[in-house]
């Protein structure tokens, strides 16, 4: 979709992104410059994190007049961006997010984005699925979605790693989903894909990694589980945390029960993630998100 994409009323509509050192007079620079071009703001939050002093903002406009997006891009890198010395970015409001999915055998996430993808309700588009393992093919090719068997052979990592690199540039994917992908990246995959990799635990973090979790929690009694969706990062499991959710179990739930619980929420969280980072409202603030 090219940058001069016009909704029905034939204005475009934008999402402006930024984050910079916090001082006095960036919103209100923001909003001249906007309406200098003839611009609407439709939607605006911001955030000051005391603690670092940086300073976050979203906002949604629409270009009503003649102005097209590249001037006013010009005109905001000189005019505002370089005064505030920010990091920025500019966005169409419709266009998807083009989004490479890697699982293993497990398909409820997998089942559930492709199903919100495919009615629109999640503004993704799925360039492809890759998996370790051949079982899911069906899931997607009965969709018309192109399905890549990427194995790890002989215990060929980096091998394996640069494949699923490769398909990315391929498809143009900016964004990778680990839809409960069963394996651990390796730290200079995360470092290449730092904000662009978005994975989903089985809740329980900081306790309860690794093997049979449920069994675990079970074993323990506990009284809440849930699932976390984040951002990977060298760190195993203890990415920026884009988005959790818990749900309240009690001593009549085995760990079958509660398997089947943290299914759904790992569900509502990953879809809940993925269409925060897909409509520009995540913003990476050290080991931390804010979410606008």
């Amino acid at each position: 979709m090219n940058s001069e994409t016009r909704n029905g009323n034939g204005h475009q509509r934008l999402v402006l992104r930024l984050s910079c050192e916090n001082r006095v007079g960036i919103v209100a620079s923001v909003a001249r410059l906007i309406a200098d071009v003839e611009g609407n703001i439709l939607d605006s939050s911001q955030f000051d994190d005391r603690s670092t002093g940086r300073f976050f903002m979203r906002t949604v406009f629409e270009l009503v007049g003649e102005h097209g997006r590249p001037a006013f891009q010009n005109r905001f890198a000189r005019e505002v961006a370089k005064t505030f010395d920010m990091f920025w970015s500019l966005h169409d409001e419709a266009e998807k997010v083009r989004t490479l999915i890697l699982v293993s055998k497990g398909d409820h996430c997998l089942e559930d984005l492709l199903y919100r993808s495919g009615k629109g309700t999640l503004p993704i588009e799925v360039t492809a699925v890759a998996s370790n393992h051949q079982s899911l093919r069906p899931n997607t090719q009965s969709r018309g979605i192109p399905f890549h068997y990427l194995p790890m052979v002989n215990g060929d990592k980096a091998g394996q790693e640069a494949q699923v690199l490769g398909l990315m540039k391929e498809t143009k994917s900016d964004l990778l989903v680990l839809a409960r992908y069963m394996q651990i990246l390796s730290p200079e995959m995360c470092r290449q894909l730092r904000g662009r990799c978005i994975n989903i635990h089985h809740s329980f973090l900081p306790g309860f990694k690794g093997a049979k979790p449920y069994h675990r929690a079970h074993d323990r009694g506990v009284k809440l589980i849930g699932a976390t969706a984040h951002y990977v990062t060298e760190d195993l499991d203890e990415g920026p945390i884009i988005a959790q959710a818990v749900e309240p179990v009690s001593h009549r739930d085995y760990p079958e029960d509660l398997i089947a619980i943290g299914r759904d929420i790992e569900i509502k969280v990953l879809s809940q993630a993925v269409r925060l980072h897909a409509e520009q409202r995540v913003f990476l603030n050290g080991i931390k998100t804010v979410v606008l």
